[in-house]
């Protein structure tokens, strides 16, 4: 960090908090007092008149007392944020036929500002336009349009043109007008736009200073950008003293890092420049320590705080809640109202988030119910916190009753939500939206989702960068690849978390060769990825084998991180390596990463279970157990299938009953599927029904999946009907549930039932996901799709299987079954697979001495098994190919997998 400079000669104060609005604050409250202020301000008919000021229009001396009368009345009212009366008085002295000068312009326009009336502030801005070039041409007059009119409100674009009329036409922009554009654009998240004019600023002349400084840090801090936030401050420690506004700015940002050392560092400056330590300071630094686990400091800055508002209080009660003590956090709630303060919305909020959070619904609905009581209204956080802790705990129709109920008024019918009876609409903000959309994402929900993204269009909030790289999420998982793409083109200020949604969509729709291109796009984008992409990447690598790439970024890694890289990585590492077939690559990560969590030893466990080595898998168990390291669900489901493997039945039933018994850790449905798939295997199908009815969970589909296939592997017809019956219920649109069951009948000989039930699939328009092959070479993955004959090598591939044929006809080579996924008839001797087209473009890509390297979407057929292993022996290559089943090491015509998969 950069050295923080010494104090300055004198700390600059902060200014009065702004009192409650005046009771005659009534144009926000009356819509037709608010017409009529407008009607006023542009000058009202006659009839309109103040009883007060109802009078002939008087000589110019007494014209003049009377404006200035009113200037001083307007002026009181501005300085006592009497917002409402401000305006009116102003519509009074209108009616009166007196005008504005340069200077009372200025402070209409701030109480149209203040009292948040955008309408009126317009008409101010046109009063001023009719007034020539007194009024029109002034600079005080035109910054204060800028400032106030415009960019206070929102209005960025119009702001920014009579910015630039302003300078065209020789009025020179005052630092205020500069600081507020430039916070404008900050706040609203244009960075871009924003560094724009803070250089421009600088290069004409005016010094920006330390406001400048800290509008740009505020805007990236309210963006959530604290890493940029913290390079500005370093930057400005340069040449500007931070004062008390800087240090309560730039602190959050600390917070959101973690950077708990330069937050003591600006402590530490705060207390040796004699900067008071305000509501404002000190609620930063409370909530600086509580985020960063310092509970006990955040008490002691709450200590030295003299006057204390409702903030620091709400800050006390974060400090408690974020430690897990719910009850000292209402010990701090009472003690706030014995302090003569009235807890406020923020106050309720913090205690519905963190009984969402955990669940605790009940309690949540409960302090809805109290804030009606003292005559607080739920806002748009309190129902982002609600929604976001049913999502989280699965209560997916709630939350989205509760989005729903936001936008409409009233109805008695609000799921016997009382607390939530008397409430009006509320506008959802951009975290409502992308929230919602998290949920409808995890739930699948096409429809509604792009329901939710035309609101978002309507609405304005389409550009907010964390909802469109939220609708990249959505598309991507409901398989809708065009339109993400397209949301993902239109998003203008592109960052990494932008970048990280559209590389996991298309992982996630099995295109892995695309996110790794995307990757290479990112880097000349000049954007840096951070964990998230890597961890995606290096995904895509071990999907399709990319061993290659997948060793450049473990470089990249190795450079970004040199003290030593995140265990998520290193089990991202070691999957990569396992996947790609270097399992000793895989075991020198596993080995060099100190300390090691269940996640790094899971992942070396899985790696060996890819490779068919159970036994290994029971020994890192054993070496766990040595380690002090507990076991996780996880890893008893990689030991339940290593003993499968193995065919180990009864160790698998002493693990799998010392779950609970000595572990603690209570048998999920997966670790029920697990033995069912092993007594399957076994042949022990009655049995497995048998477990299946005992067990204290409702079978899924994943479960009765596995019986079927136990089934197709015993051919045993009567279990098989009861299982597909299952399937059938729970996934009616899954065609390889019908595909499996059209065998069972055809092993069976019931080939007419066989063909019944692919009828059946055809009326239904199932149809098989095509199958899908990759082959990474050099620094690209080659792609081959099922009936896609559209690769530029596609001729040599096809005459180098013909050759493969003629070789194995002489070898009298015998075929075997094709396999589930087919129902035409194929020639076994075709290039017919994705896998054998793979193998021979590699055959031609490849020097002889390099292992060829492919990975597909689908289980391998026994046909094409057999093959390459005819293949590995005869051309004398190793060839590795990785199904998602397991992991097949080909070498002189013998596979690792030892022919059982």
């Amino acid at each position: 960090m950069a050295t923080v400079p010494s104090p300055p000669p004198s700390p600059s104060p902060r200014p009065p908090p702004r009192t409650a609005f005046s009771p005659r604050c009534t144009a926000l409250q009356n819509p037709s007092a608010y017409m009529y202020h407008c009607q006023l301000l542009n000058g009202a008919p006659q009839g309109y008149a103040s009883p007060r000021h109802a009078r002939a229009r008087p000589p110019r001396e007494r014209e003049l007392d009377l404006a200035a009368s009113y200037a001083r009345e307007i002026g009181a009212c501005v300085r006592e944020r009497r917002w409402g009366a401000a305006c009116e008085a102003f519509a009074s002295m209108r009616t009166a036929g007196a005008a504005p000068d340069r200077f009372l312009l200025p402070q209409v326009l701030r109480a149209c500002a203040g009292l948040g009336a955008p309408r009126l502030a317009s008409a101010a801005h046109a009063l001023a336009a009719k007034g020539g070039a007194a009024l029109a041409g002034d600079p005080v007059v035109g910054n204060a349009i800028v400032a106030i009119a415009h960019a206070d409100a929102g209005e960025l674009e119009e702001a920014f043109d009579l910015f630039e009329e302003m300078q065209e036409s020789g009025v020179r922009p005052d630092v205020i007008s500069w600081n507020t554009l430039v916070s404008g654009f900050a706040r609203s998240g244009d960075l871009v736009a924003a560094l724009h004019l803070f250089d421009e600023m600088r290069q004409r002349g005016v010094d920006p200073g330390v406001n400048s400084w800290n509008c740009i840090i505020s805007g990236c801090v309210q963006n959530a950008l604290y890493d940029e936030a913290l390079e500005f401050f370093l930057e400005m420690c340069e040449s500007e003293r931070p004062d008390a506004v800087t240090v309560a700015s730039i602190l959050p940002a600390c917070a959101g890092l973690q950077a708990l050392g330069i937050g003591k560092q600006l402590h530490s400056y705060v207390l040796r420049c004699g900067i008071k330590i305000n509501v404002y300071v000190g609620a930063s630094l409370i909530a600086l320590y509580s985020e960063c686990g310092e509970f006990d400091d955040a008490r002691v800055v709450f200590s030295t705080i003299q006057e204390k508002n409702v903030n620091v209080w709400n800050e006390l009660v974060q400090s408690y809640i974020r430690e897990g003590s719910m009850d000292k956090a209402w010990e701090a709630f009472d003690l706030m109202q014995e302090d003569g303060l009235e807890p406020d919305i923020v106050t309720y909020n913090s205690f519905i988030a963190a009984y969402a959070k955990v669940g605790q619904n009940e309690q949540a609905y409960e302090l809805f119910s109290r804030m009606a009581d003292v005559g607080l209204k739920p806002n748009v956080v309190s129902m982002n916190a609600l929604i976001c802790g049913l999502h989280r705990h699965g209560l997916y129709t709630d939350a989205l009753e509760a989005f729903r109920y936001m936008q409409r008024s009233s109805d008695g019918k609000s799921k016997g939500w009382a607390f939530l009876d008397n409430c009006d609409p509320i506008q959802p903000t951009g975290t409502t939206i992308t929230g919602v959309l998290s949920l409808l994402a995890d739930l699948k929900l096409d429809r509604l989702g792009k329901e939710v993204h035309c609101y978002a269009l309507k609405n304005g909030l389409a550009s907010n960068i964390y909802i469109s790289s939220k609708l990249v999420d959505l598309y991507g998982k409901i398989g809708d690849m065009t339109s993400a793409a397209n949301v993902f083109q239109k998003i203008g200020n592109k960052n990494v978390v932008t970048w990280n949604s559209l590389m996991a969509a298309y992982k996630h729709n099995r295109m892995p060769e695309v996110t790794l291109k995307l990757l290479g796009e990112m880097f000349q984008s000049n954007l840096h990825p951070n964990l998230v992409t890597v961890h995606i990447a290096l995904m895509s690598c071990g999907v399709t084998m990319a061993l290659g790439y997948g060793r450049e970024l473990h470089s990249y890694i190795t450079k970004c991180w040199p003290g030593g890289y995140p265990t998520t990585l290193a089990s991202a590492l070691i999957n990569m390596y396992g996947k790609c077939g270097n399992i000793e690559d895989a075991r020198l990560v596993f080995k060099s990463t100190v300390p090691k969590d269940i996640a790094v030893w899971n992942a070396m466990m899985s790696c060996y279970l890819l490779h068919r080595m159970p036994m290994d898998i029971i020994d890192l168990f054993n070496y766990l157990e040595q380690s002090g390291i507990q076991p996780d669900h996880i890893t008893f489901i990689l030991l339940l299938s290593a003993c499968k493997q193995e065919g180990l039945f009864e160790e698998a039933q002493s693990y799998f009953y010392n779950m609970e018994d000595v572990y603690g850790i209570k048998p999920s449905l997966k670790h029920y599927t697990c033995m069912v798939d092993i007594m399957g295997s076994a042949g022990l199908l009655a049995e497995s029904l048998t477990l299946i009815q005992k067990m204290p969970l409702k079978p899924d589909a994943c479960l009765w999946s596995t019986v079927l296939k136990a089934c197709k592997l015993h051919s045993n017809l009567e279990i098989g009907e009861k299982a597909a019956k299952a399937l059938f219920e729970l996934e009616p649109h899954n065609p390889s549930n019908y595909m499996v069951l059209s065998n069972i009948y055809a092993d069976t000989g019931l080939l007419d039932a066989s063909e019944a039930v692919r009828d059946a699939m055809t009326e239904q328009g199932l149809h098989v996901d095509r199958q899908c092959s990759w082959l990474y070479n050099g620094t690209t993955v080659h792609s081959f799709e099922a009936g896609n004959l559209s690769h530029p090598a596609i001729d040599a591939i096809l005459s180098t299987w013909k050759h493969l044929t003629v070789r194995m006809e002489q070898s009298r080579y015998s075929t075997e079954d094709i396999g589930p996924y087919y129902n035409v008839e194929v020639d076994p001797l075709s290039c017919h697979h994705t896998e054998k087209i793979a193998v021979c473009y590699g055959l031609i890509s490849t020097y002889d001495h390099q292992p060829i390297r492919i990975s597909k979407n689908f289980r391998m057929c026994m046909e094409c098994h057999s093959s390459i292993k005819f293949i590995s022996r005869d051309m004398n290559r190793e060839i590795i190919v990785s199904d998602g089943c397991t992991y097949h090491h080909f070498k002189d015509g013998t596979c690792s997998c030892r022919d059982a998969w």
